[in-house]
């Protein structure tokens, strides 16, 4: 099973309105002066406390990124969630950095 999801794959899906939860890992302030397109935020340092409520669906696909490839937090929110029986969960590894350098719009 592959972990990971590539830009250009999750660009295809989210055109296609594939159903997932897309998560940015980063904090708050980070998701708010710009994060994907329909991008919900749980810090990584929050996946414990906030998966239940804002995750409840265990087979959903879930997309988690961070802020580029250097960044650790969608790896860490990726564990846990895997660890707490998430079945679907994929990294985004290159992150926001990637999306944007691609000319794909953020949200604010």
């Amino acid at each position: 099973m592959n972990d990971s999801i590539q830009r250009d794959e999750l660009k295809r899906r989210l055109d296609n309105g594939d159903p997932m939860v897309l998560v940015e890992a980063l904090p708050e302030r980070h998701f708010h002066s710009g994060h994907l397109p329909g991008a919900i935020n749980i810090p990584h340092e929050e996946v414990s406390a906030l998966a239940g409520t804002a995750l409840p669906d265990k087979d959903a696909t879930i997309v988690v990124y961070c802020a580029n490839t250097g960044c650790q937090n969608s790896r860490i929110a990726a564990g846990f969630l895997r660890g707490a029986g998430y079945r679907n969960v994929l990294e985004y590894v290159e992150g926001k950095a990637d999306w944007q350098e691609a000319g794909y719009p953020l949200e604010t």
